[in-house]
């Protein structure tokens, strides 16, 4: 490209010449010329933009796109790769003015070698004061890397924090990051890989675990974002993994505009309609599914309570397919007798795990299918799908108190292996079925 040929001409860092029409700022740098580019970024609840994250964009003399990456790799082997950072938030920062947006956020990213450097910080402040744009408007993105000095990161986080600013963590999940650095920077909002929610389209298991992960943040404290969200299916999946917000070129792709409020309403307004007809029919093939399994355990119970063998009881149960075990509990959640299995040889994976098969004597209080078959009066109860300990296969387990003939609350338990019916990438809900 002929904006690159300058690395062997000039053994200077070029000299930025910024034009300014008084609403949209373009810097000349070599021969390239830099400007804004804003991505929303949306509220899923709100249904609207709630920020815009600055992207720096790049053209040569030919008018050609450079890639920001490219910039930014020229600029660190001529050794202005912070003047090029900063250069880059003042240009995001004038024409994020441009914008005339009075609400949302500017999330700008700072680059990891900036980080150590606090004159950077006292720049990036002095600019803003010159602009008059409060801290409290601008989130600032970290990328985690693996050479960071921690302690100067939070020196730095803590500079920052001070001054009003809010902090995002970058690409979480992906490249070095880790959940130590959520608990060590504190940040009001954690940035979801893309990485994450294209997996979760593709292994059932990771869309399982999305939701977690995202309550697991929320119960720290931190807001979360997803990003780089390029299809329905992936919108649908972070929409259901209750994330705060989203981004990526499925709702908007950046520009040097604001985005239409109305439209970004409707596509919303639409797309959680879709997540909640896509739930209720979920929730009706789920409950299809399980219904001969419930019939069994239900009647199992009736027959307890009338003082059948639990043997004797259980046994229409274990006779279904995917029937994986019975156990009773006693009022305190202590397993008593052993499980009972169906009469067909173990699988391979649960040989693996023989160890764990035997739990006469197992305390399972803490589950959550003992604790609401207790407060369920009499329903049959179901769990989310999970990992059973006895075999380490997935499994939903029904469960129902019940009246003993010896005066006291028992709690009937059923474990169905789900692996075979785990076709989707949504996790089934809990469910009390009658």
């Amino acid at each position: 490209m002929i904006g690159f040929a300058l690395a062997e001409d000039l053994p200077t860092p070029p000299r930025p010449l910024i034009d300014d029409d008084g609403r949209r700022r373009t810097v000349r740098y070599g021969g390239l010329t830099l400007f804004s580019a804003f991505e929303p970024i949306f509220s899923v609840s709100h249904m609207r933009a709630a920020g815009y994250e600055a992207r720096l964009r790049a053209h040569d003399e030919l008018n050609q796109s450079v890639s920001p990456l490219e910039v930014f790799g020229q600029a660190a082997r001529l050794g202005d790769l912070l003047e090029l950072d900063r250069l880059s938030q003042s240009l995001h920062l004038a024409n994020f003015r441009g914008l005339e947006q009075e609400q949302g956020w500017l999330f700008l990213n700072i680059h990891p070698a900036a980080i150590a450097d606090f004159r950077h910080g006292t720049a990036l402040i002095e600019e803003m004061k010159r602009l008059d744009i409060p801290p409290q408007r601008v989130v600032l993105q970290m990328l985690e890397q693996p050479n960071l000095d921690p302690r100067r990161m939070l020196e730095t986080v803590q500079l920052f924090r001070r001054h009003g600013f809010l902090i995002a963590i970058d690409s979480f999940g992906a490249g070095h990051s880790n959940i130590d650095r959520v608990w060590k920077v504190q940040p009001d909002i954690v940035k979801l890989d893309r990485s994450m929610v294209l997996q979760a389209t593709q292994q059932p298991h990771v869309a399982r675990v999305l939701p977690g992960l995202v309550a697991l943040l929320h119960e720290s404290g931190r807001l979360v974002l997803v990003e780089g969200i390029a299809s329905e299916q992936e919108a649908l999946i972070a929409i259901e993994a209750n994330v705060d917000f989203v981004q990526g070129h499925y709702f908007a792709r950046p520009s040097v505009s604001a985005t239409d409020p109305a439209a970004a309403y409707r596509r919303f307004d639409q797309l959680i309609d879709q997540y909640r007809l896509r739930t209720a029919e979920r929730e009706r093939d789920e409950k299809d599914e399980l219904a001969p399994y419930v019939a069994a355990v239900a009647l199992a119970a009736r027959h307890l309570t009338e003082g059948a063998p639990v043997e004797n009881a259980c046994a229409p149960f274990l006779r279904l397919a995917d029937a994986a075990r019975c156990f009773i509990l006693d009022e305190r959640g202590r397993q008593t007798g052993d499980n009972l299995l169906p009469m067909r040889p173990l699988r391979p994976r649960a040989k693996r795990f023989m160890p764990l098969l035997s739990s006469e004597g197992a305390r399972w209080d803490r589950r959550p299918y003992f604790q609401r078959a207790v407060a369920g009066s009499g329903e049959v109860q179901a769990t989310r799908p999970y990992l059973s300990i006895n075999e380490a296969h997935l499994c939903v387990t029904l469960s129902v108190a019940y009246a003993g003939t010896d005066g006291h609350t028992h709690v009937l338990c059923a474990d169905i292996d789900w692996t075979r019916h785990d076709r989707s990438t949504h996790a089934p809900v809990e469910l009390a079925v009658r």
